[in-house]
């Protein structure tokens, strides 16, 4: 059993997929999506949590070029492969009250697109890297550019501008270190035993850094996120707030920092002000929104500062906070735009201040919208918490001034989020607000399933911090020796 199943199953389903039409479509597409999480779950059942890899495929693709179709997983990378085929079905699912137009095409490249993370999240070649991280954002870009909204292509245009210009800078970095190898190959485990100078490191670091930062997105280069996440169909912002900005958060965890250590060294300090600086920039922002979706895509921004600040950290803390908080941030993300995509199918409306009342006539719908905004903002027992503790304790470690200001997130979080949700839920219902119907059908099981793994993951987050401790700690104390070796 290799990995190349996770992998290839996702491309098998989207092309069959293309053979229905309308529901058929869309209820084939969440039936592959469940067998694909089925499947992760037995890989899960078969994972050693050590530092290993496992699962791996290493088949020549272009020998003569030294590229290898050669993927893996060990804890960094199960954490991923879960985090994808957990939220896949679970966007599926949400868009099941939608009718899309070809919506046979529209369901398979969500599945396209499933295909691209998991190689992303699994390659251990260079050049594979490159090509899923390109194959991801095709399909998001005909995703969002065919069933957005009104502005949908300018922004739509801009987001590709973006990200496909990071992503040439990083494939010269992948170029330039497969030709310092002396055996010319993309091999990961090669690039990491490169003995480059720091100089060399400084520029493969910001080489990759530019990529992965316009991918998280991080303050300054997240300018592109707030229009595209609102202009794009609420599938397509789940795709992008919920998985596809975890690329550039591991893209640093497996391909930054290892491959240019010096080059960590050098800068380290500057990101982790840079996330910071960004952590209070999108809460004030957020504070500031009258629009529900926008509120929302801002609050992403200064969660996944505070990720990147424990991340460059480079603490144990620092990155296990960073895995679970990937995991937690992706759910509770999907849940947010799931609650303002039924605001909006109900009353054609995201502005809050047009709202209040809805806890009046729908209850369940109340229920879940306030634990979906307490995990949001960290509440213990919830599943922000535990990432949230652990990456502002990596953070405390560095600087105790940073830290005090990077814990803004869980304060100014808890401020924008209460105040939405007393606007929208608390008071008395309007004209508008009073024609409101409670959740039914796939809404209540999607926001059943969202609101559980929150409880569940907020209580007893041990078995999941468990999968990727011994690859998190391997990785760091590494890096470590290679730090103290340099000062020495």
């Amino acid at each position: 059993m290799t990995v190349s199943i996770l992998i290839f199953l996702p491309v098998i389903a989207a092309l069959a997929v293309l053979l229905f039409k309308n529901n058929a479509a869309k209820h084939a597409a969440l039936t592959f999506a469940v067998a694909e999480l089925v499947v992760a779950a037995l890989f899960l059942s078969k994972f050693v949590p050590d530092a290993s890899f496992q699962f791996v495929t290493d088949v020549p693709w272009i020998p003569k070029f030294g590229i290898y179709f050669n993927a893996g997983i060990d804890g960094i990378s199960m954490m991923m492969v879960l985090l994808t085929t957990l939220l896949v079905p679970l966007i599926i699912l949400t868009t099941y009250k939608h009718q899309y137009k070809n919506a046979n095409a529209f369901y398979a490249l969500i599945l396209f697109m499933q295909a691209g993370l998991l190689v992303v999240f699994t390659a251990l070649d260079g050049f594979l890297f490159y090509v899923g991280w390109e194959a991801a954002l095709i399909p998001i870009y005909f995703i969002c550019s065919l069933w957005g909204g009104e502005n949908r292509i300018k922004v739509t245009i801009k987001f590709f501008i973006y990200t496909f210009s990071g992503s040439l800078i990083m494939l010269l970095a992948i170029i330039y270190l497969y030709l310092q190898t002396p055996e010319k190959t993309y091999d990961i485990f090669h690039f990491y035993n490169l003995a480059l100078g720091a100089k060399q490191q400084s520029w493969v670091f910001l080489a990759f850094f530019l990529a992965f930062a316009i991918k998280m997105p991080l303050f300054p280069f997240h300018t592109w996120q707030p229009d595209t996440y609102t202009e794009a169909p609420t599938a397509g912002t789940m795709l992008l707030a919920g998985i596809m900005l975890k690329m550039g958060i591991y893209g640093v965890i497996r391909w930054l920092i290892p491959n240019a250590p010096l080059g960590y060294m050098q800068w380290y300090s500057i990101v982790i002000v840079l996330a910071v600086i960004g952590i209070v920039y999108a809460s004030i922002i957020a504070i500031r929104q009258k629009d529900g979706k926008r509120l929302v895509a801002y609050s992403s921004i200064a969660h996944v500062g505070l990720i990147a600040a424990g991340i460059f950290a480079w603490t144990v803390q620092g990155l296990q906070g960073a895995m679970i908080q990937m995991l937690s941030h992706g759910i509770n993300v999907i849940g947010m735009f799931f609650i303002w995509d039924i605001i909006a199918t109900r009353l054609g409306t995201r502005e809050i201040s047009q709202l209040g009342g809805i806890a009046k006539v729908a209850p369940k719908f109340a229920l879940a919208f306030l634990i979906i905004v307490l995990g949001t903002v960290a509440l213990p027992l919830t599943n922000g918490f535990v990432g949230e503790f652990l990456l502002l304790n990596s953070v405390f470690q560095v600087n105790i001034y940073l830290v005090a200001v990077a814990g803004l997130t869980m304060i100014l979080g808890a401020v924008y989020m209460l105040r939405m949700y007393k606007q929208v839920m608390q008071g008395e219902t309007n004209a508008l607000t009073a024609t409101f119907t409670d959740i039914t059908g796939t809404e209540k099981l999607a926001l059943c399933i969202i609101c559980a793994l929150i409880i569940i993951i907020g209580i007893y987050p041990q078995p999941i911090l468990h999968i990727s401790d011994a690859a998190v700690t391997k990785l760091v104390q590494t890096l470590n020796f290679k730090f103290y070796q340099e000062k020495l």
